[in-house]
């Protein structure tokens, strides 16, 4: 690293700083005018709603906007030197192109190890918090939102053929009633256990039926016998009963691996949400280092009109690949789009456009 390098990789962490910084402030301003009002009903103090909110808040506003303050960032301080010609200065002493982008590269690279990192770790703690306060505050007071949790009825796939239902499961006491249990081959019911109740056995580690009715069905034969006690294996314990819909975000990156995996042998369906977002925590630190590299093409050019200019094509940019990313996850959580394609195809894209300014910017 020399005094070339060093000059610019401050001026990009600085500007990147303070754009984050500025960006956030004002993101927690705008959040807090909208949940006032719940502020006020939860009866929590400052510190706590600092403390229970935006501790989890902040970081996770951060992440999202991450990759976009980079981009935004390097086009801004990059076309200050272009407009003061100390870009052009550096080519003239025979700086080209990709030694200029040398610096751009390493920070790019450090604040994409950061994101990265806090991808797997930091932002799903952060998330956590976040949520259980979403979950106790705001959702509670939303009516809508009241109207629709009223149902605890868990319907579930264990394993390729065998199904389960659970209603009114309580998950202090780990036990509900209303459970039966459907095992199907060739699209046809061939055994069938209801129960008034089910609990955990936490001595055996197991479910335990009572007052079970059991079916086994070959055709137009049935045979039924009335069990008063049963252990069975459901592979599904209480802590796996959750109905969160904050849960691909809470799980940090080796558990919801471990989850995805567990869900897969059970044969459940509806994993592509699960998977993106598990994708997605690689692709997005891989977006700061094409973005960077972009904005480099586009700012480095000294503009006749000042830098407004590239900064517009980088807000605008920016937009186009925000709504890329949901657009491909939307297909993929809604439709049959590859997750790892939808997590992949923003940076995938911009990499071809990347890849295109690079080799004009060089001429």
């Amino acid at each position: 690293m020399k005094i070339l390098d060093w000059y610019i990789l401050k001026k990009f962490l600085v500007t990147f700083l303070f754009t984050i910084v500025t960006i956030t402030i004002i993101a927690v301003v705008i959040d807090t005018s909208e949940k006032t009002d719940d502020f006020v009903k939860s009866g929590l103090t400052f510190s706590q709603i600092i403390t229970q909110y935006y501790f989890g808040f902040v970081p996770v506003i951060i992440s999202m906007i991450f990759p976009l303050i980079v981009f935004i960032a390097v086009i801004f301080f990059t076309s200050k030197l272009a407009a003061r010609s100390e870009i052009i200065a550096m080519l003239a002493n025979g700086v080209n192109f990709n030694r200029l982008l040398r610096p751009y590269l390493a920070g790019s690279l450090i604040l994409g190890v950061i994101l990265w990192l806090g991808n797997q770790y930091v932002i799903p703690k952060a998330n956590e918090i976040r949520s259980n306060f979403q979950i106790k505050v705001i959702d509670k007071n939303s009516t809508y939102l009241a109207g629709m949790n009223n149902s605890n009825f868990y319907y579930l796939r264990v394993d390729t053929n065998t199904f389960v239902g659970l209603r009114y499961y309580d998950t202090t006491l780990k036990t509900a009633n209303g459970f039966f249990l459907d095992k199907i081959k060739d699209n046809q019911v061939y055994y069938n256990l209801r129960s008034e109740s089910i609990k955990w056995d936490t001595a055996t580690r197991n479910w335990k039926v009572e007052n079970a009715i059991e079916r086994k069905i070959n055709g137009l034969h049935e045979e039924i016998k009335q069990i008063s006690s049963l252990h069975i294996n459901l592979k599904v314990k209480p802590n796996e009963l959750r109905k969160d819909d904050y849960l691909k975000d809470k799980l940090i990156t080796p558990d919801l691996d471990h989850y995805i995996r567990m869900e897969e042998l059970r044969g459940a369906e509806g994993l592509n949400t699960l998977k993106v977002e598990r994708y997605r925590r690689d692709a997005t630190p891989v977006s700061v280092i094409i973005l960077t590299i972009i904005g480099v093409a586009v700012a480095a050019r000294k503009p006749r009109g000042g830098s407004g200019l590239p900064l517009a094509f980088g807000i605008v940019a920016a937009a186009l690949f925000v709504v890329m990313d949901k657009f491909s996850t939307v297909f993929s959580t809604k439709g049959h789009f590859y997750p790892l394609l939808a997590a992949w195809l923003p940076n995938i894209i911009f990499a071809v456009l990347a890849l295109r300014m690079y080799r004009n910017s060089q001429k």
